[in-house]
């Protein structure tokens, strides 16, 4: 008997997810079950029982109560009939989101885990179950002896699937590497060491029996290394500190030995022997095992030093499907970090340094995730005279820098009351060019970026914000201000006199991204991505916003079968032409030819950890060829691709990045703390 919770006590009622009523009943049915040995009955009460133990991951303390009782009586019970309850009961104690165990309840709750582990053995050497019932079989008794490998319940992958998807112990990026599994006829790399035979479970353990039934036959002779390390696992009695890839080794020999049909059983058991490789994450580019990376917050988890030929063949795949160009799977991976300053290649050889532009307080003394960096950014060219970058934030000043040495080049300039949200630069006929920017409550500003002075003070209070800023070149030789918010009003402003002049978006969508896309060198067109993921194109220079002009909307049907919802845009500058980038939430980004509304090559896939909203800017370099650059906003990576020759490269940065800007070779990143510029081609 184990010590649990009177079924009477009024302690219930303070328990939350279950009610002892429905326990009762459950315990009613398992009895009847046992004394008959009848299979029926009792599992549509379990199944309905479990759901208010745990929902979707959340486990209620109520479950600390009752799980003593129903392992008591699950627990007596023929093993045969117990697995899909063992397994259950494996993903509850192993959810991610489990409140501790109330004080009064841990004794019975201690004791209901021992016993579970006991009964769960029987069920495996005893159930008839297929490969991968019995792969949670093993992975639930391995979480009741308290091992971190048993988390992998609610990970373990489906070799059906092809594809493996793991999270780094470190950075908790996601790294997916595709077609990791296949049926090799030797076993893909070195068996992992063998723990300590001196170190066993004090106090006697249920696994002897495991033990003895791991034979070497159960896949063949050149895996006896293997199913030794698993041996030796289970003869230890899964300690705690047993290396995760040695525990994998007996997941994957109890599946060989106990899987029916023993042929499937076989098949699946020499795929997921590869699980016990490494794998090096594309993030923070540090080598770990697998079964870290299958496991939530492993214990003793480590970066391996000496990769394997496992390693190197995961490694691979993870490069593959991160950063060769589509039809290109034989390229290797274009790679680089920042170290410090500078950027270093893959193999640690420079490509140029970063320059931080000077530290303006109101950036610099932001801790990283603070609400002190720069929201946004805008490039102001001017013939003969040096590239300015302006930045601005949610600190409500505006600050200009040389792009060339990174300096500041006024004080920085005050203005707003509010949150600076967007920005851009307003080349006008005469020669000068303003800069404009956007407040979070709608406020508009210019400013003279020689002087540093205000040619308008910030004006206007539309209810949304100004999430976007454009320039528009109509035909009757103007440059307008075009302004954006989410609340759908698109605005035309002439910079000179500060009227409203137009509008655009006759639909009233609400817009999260603008830019404008010139199609000759006096007539530009705006295209926006609705907070629903639409695109609109509209032309300026009409006086009816419903008019259509020389606007030409996307290809529905090619939107459609890509299923791209834009969530950002921007204009892609080309030798003969300047076409429109969308992104989309999933790192997926298409080019499009706004003269005709059709795509333009087969784009930028999606990419491991390229999910969220995506900020995207582009140049043409020395040379013609057009670079664009994209990445996750919140991200710390970047992904330089010319989609000419549909090469793809990666830059990890130790930075949050909030937005990007060209400056003709040079990158703008604007993030947490401040603004940085790198190079895009080697220096």
């Amino acid at each position: 008997m184990i010590p649990k919770l009177p079924l009477h006590s009024p302690r219930w009622l303070d328990l939350d997810g279950v009610k002892v009523e429905e326990v009762k009943a459950l315990l009613e049915q398992l009895s009847s079950a046992a004394a008959t040995g009848s299979d029926d009955g009792w599992r549509q009460t379990w199944t309905y029982l479990a759901g208010g133990l745990m929902d979707d991951g959340t486990v209620f303390d109520g479950a600390y109560a009752a799980l003593p009782h129903l392992v008591e009586a699950a627990a007596a019970l023929p093993p045969g009939q117990t697995a899909d309850f063992w397994v259950d009961l494996g993903c509850i104690v192993t959810a991610e989101d489990r409140p501790p165990v109330p004080a009064d309840l841990e004794t019975g709750f201690g004791a209901a885990l021992r016993l579970a582990e006991r009964a769960a053995i029987r069920s495996l050497l005893a159930a008839d179950t297929t490969p991968r019932v019995c792969a949670h079989l093993v992975l639930a008794c391995v979480a009741f002896a308290g091992h971190h490998m048993g988390e992998a319940l609610w990970r373990f992958p489906d070799p059906r699937e092809g594809d493996l998807l793991l999270i780094c112990p470190e950075c908790g990026s996601d790294t997916e590497i595709p077609d990791f599994f296949v049926d090799p006829a030797r076993p893909p790399a070195e068996a992992p060491g063998r723990p300590d035979p001196a170190h066993v479970r004090q106090g006697g353990h249920p696994w002897g029996e495991v033990a003895a039934a791991l034979r070497e036959e159960a896949v063949g002779e050149e895996w006896e290394p293997f199913l030794r390390a698993a041996r030796d696992v289970a003869v230890a009695g899964v300690l705690p500190e047993t290396p995760g890839q040695a525990v994998l080794c007996l997941v994957v020999g109890m599946v060989a030995v106990g899987g029916t049909p023993q042929q499937d059983a076989r098949e699946l058991a020499r795929q997921l022997m590869a699980l016990t490789g490494d794998f090096r994450c594309w993030d923070c580019e540090q080598t770990w095992t697998i079964a870290d990376g299958l496991a939530e917050n492993p214990d003793g988890a480590s970066p391996r030093h000496r990769p394997t030929e496992a390693r190197a063949d995961s490694d691979e795949s993870a490069a593959m499907v991160e950063s060769t160009a589509p039809g290109r799977t034989g390229e290797a991976a274009t790679r680089f970090r920042q170290d410090g300053n500078a950027v270093l290649a893959a193999d640690g050889t420079p490509w140029g340094r970063i320059s931080v532009f000077s530290d303006v307080p109101v950036f610099s003394d932001s801790a990283p995730g603070s609400s002190g960096g720069v929201n946004a950014l805008a490039v102001v060219s001017r013939p003969g005279r040096p590239t300015l970058v302006a930045g601005a934030g949610d600190r409500a000043v505006v600050c200009l820098w040389d792009v060339a040495d990174a300096r500041l080049v006024h004080a920085p300039l005050p203005g707003h009351r509010d949150r600076v949200r967007s920005m851009t630069a307003l080349p006008l006929p005469d020669g000068r060019v303003l800069l404009a920017s956007g407040g979070d409550t709608g406020t508009i500003a210019l400013w003279n970026p020689v002087t540093g002075q205000p040619v308008r003070e910030p004006a206007g209070d539309w209810p949304g914000g100004v999430t976007g800023m454009c320039t528009a070149i109509v035909p009757d030789g103007r440059t307008l201000l075009v302004t954006a918010t989410p609340r759908g009003a698109v605005r035309l402003w002439d910079p000179d006199t500060g009227e409203c002049v137009g509008r655009l978006n006759p639909y009233g969508s609400p817009i999260q991204s603008i830019a404008a896309v010139p199609i000759s060198a006096d007539h530009t067109l705006i295209a926006a991505a609705d907070t629903g993921g639409r695109l609109h194109v509209w032309d300026p220079a009409v006086e009816d916003p419903w008019e259509r002009g020389a606007a030409v909307q996307l290809s529905a049907r090619a939107l459609a079968d890509a299923d791209h919802r834009v969530a950002a845009v921007a204009a892609v500058p080309t030798p003969d032409r300047t076409m429109l980038a969308t992104g989309d939430d999933q790192g997926v980004v298409m080019l499009w030819d706004l003269a005709t509304g059709a795509p333009v090559g087969d784009g930028l896939p999606a990419s491991t950890g390229t999910g969220g909203l995506p900020v995207i800017t582009a140049s043409t370099l020395h040379g013609g060829h057009t670079v664009l650059v994209t990445g996750t906003r919140h991200g710390h990576r970047l992904r330089v691709w010319e989609p000419e020759t549909g090469a793809v490269g990666h830059i990890a940065l130790d930075v949050v990045l909030t937005c990007l800007a060209t400056a003709g070779p040079d990158l703008i990143v604007g993030h947490d703390r401040g603004v940085l510029s790198l190079p895009l081609t080697r220096r």
